[in-house]
């Protein structure tokens, strides 16, 4: 044995040291498979995202934000093609507000060029230099110059519902794996399209057969009157709010609100048995208010087993002195909201008891206020004030702030102006009654 600990020939050999070029190959492979999954976690993210949404022009706008910074593109659009390959709608991303845009918007383009190439093609089309390319004319005054172009067709079945279009990528031209990217999101698009005019068209019937359900107001001396139903926009579903107004045979009218618990067929058809039924218990009752509820509750109990449900009956009473006594009861539903020139408006805070079906032996009272001419009465169902996130006495207090600054205002300018404090987004169903005094 020697110094060292033992010959050099018995050593384990070392592997060769990885040389300058062979890392670089290595760590480009590396950036290679992150970039990769990077780019199918965002086109994952992009499609869940459009799944996400039920709105066709929302599902629009982000598809074509997706697509936008997908493949890092200055510019995206979505060009919206009727059943003959026209264009109907124009969607973009990446735009300044002045460009692409005519007297009356965004100006759609013609058909021609390489736009309409892809209409009458719809196959997936790259072009890496615009300005050499015979096919790039038709572009609108002050539009903005483009060197690049990627296009895809989105297809919902067998039909083209319009184009993906993405312009001048950020680092070069589109490569094969943006169009294949694009393609992928493309074909995820038509899905949602498909499932947002699925949407729309379900929404559209649940709200017709709702108003359906829904009566035309009478005109009635010394008020003026206004409803309004607002469905819910999450997914549709046939609810159980309604309102009515009936001219009782002592000339006193009696304002009615309710809401059926529950949704769907079921729901509407109590709904619409409960506001029959308490027409004819009111016409026979006539007054006071929570007697007509008791009648109604007691009926209900014995034929449907007592189905939960909030109503509030209102009668306005001409008085000699001007104005009207507004007399009610609330079976469980929110008190009326009272609006007075002035500008102040609040809900009565009396007692509104328990719900029908709870009890029909219940007793319920009796509430009175009066209101002086020009004053307002308004009943509603919840879903005017009910907001995730927020309790009801605080969006009670909203409803009350936008009535009161709307109070001098036509009635139907206060009743709309109550439904746009939402924003455009309902939980629940609404329905709105109001009354204002002419005299």
């Amino acid at each position: 044995m020697n110094g060292s600990g033992g010959r050099e020939e018995d050593r384990p050999a070392l592997p060769p040291l990885v040389g300058d070029e062979q890392l670089d190959r290595l760590q480009r492979s590396l950036r290679q498979i992150a970039h990769t999954h990077g780019r199918m976690r965002s086109l994952l993210d992009a499609v869940l995202t459009i799944s996400a949404a039920l709105d066709l022009q929302v599902v629009l706008h982000t598809i074509t934000e997706s697509a936008h910074k997908l493949v890092d593109a200055r510019y995206a659009a979505i060009g919206v093609l009727d059943d003959a390959g026209k264009f109907t709608e124009l969607i973009t991303s990446g735009f300044e507000a002045d460009q692409v845009r005519g007297e009356h918007g965004v100006e759609l383009p013609h058909g021609t060029g390489l736009l309409g190439e892809l209409v009458r093609n719809p196959e997936p089309l790259r072009v890496d230099d615009l300005a050499a390319d015979p096919r790039a004319v038709g572009f609108p005054e002050d539009h903005p110059v483009m060197t690049t172009l990627l296009g895809v067709p989105i297809q919902v079945r067998d039909a083209v519902y319009g184009n993906l279009y993405l312009a001048d990528k950020q680092d070069g031209s589109f490569t094969q794996e943006d169009e294949e990217v694009v393609t992928a999101l493309a074909g995820a698009a038509g899905v949602a399209i498909e499932n947002a005019r699925l949407y729309q068209r379900l929404r559209q019937a649940t709200e017709e057969f709702q108003r359906r359900l829904l009566p035309t107001l009478p005109d009635l001396p010394g008020l003026r009157l206004q409803a309004r139903y607002q469905p819910s926009t999450e997914a549709p579903r046939i609810g159980g709010d309604w309102y009515d107004l009936i001219h009782l045979p002592d000339q006193v009218p009696c304002l009615m609100v309710g809401d059926v618990m529950g949704h769907g067929i079921e729901a509407a058809t109590i709904m619409s048995q409960i506001s029959n039924m308490l027409r004819v218990i009111a016409f026979d009752e006539q007054e006071p208010p929570s007697r007509i509820l008791h009648r109604l509750d007691d009926v209900l109990h014995h034929l449907h087993g007592g189905p939960m449900a909030t109503v509030i009956i209102a009668r306005l009473e001409p008085v000699p002195s001007g104005g009207r006594l507004v007399r009610w009861s609330s079976a469980g539903h929110l008190p009326p909201l009272i609006v007075t020139p002035d500008h102040r408006a609040r809900h009565l805070s009396e007692d509104i008891g328990l719900p029908l079906g709870v009890d029909p032996d219940l007793p319920r009272p009796d509430h009175e206020c009066t209101l002086p001419a020009g004053a307002g009465i308004l009943l509603h169902t919840d879903g005017l004030v009910e907001e995730r996130g927020r309790s009801i006495d605080a969006g009670m207090r909203q409803a009350a702030a936008t009535a009161a600054e709307h109070a001098d205002d036509p009635l139907p300018e206060l009743c709309d102006a109550l439904l746009a404090h939402r924003r455009g987004t309902y939980h629940d169903d609404v329905a709105l009654l109001a009354a204002r005094l002419t005299s």
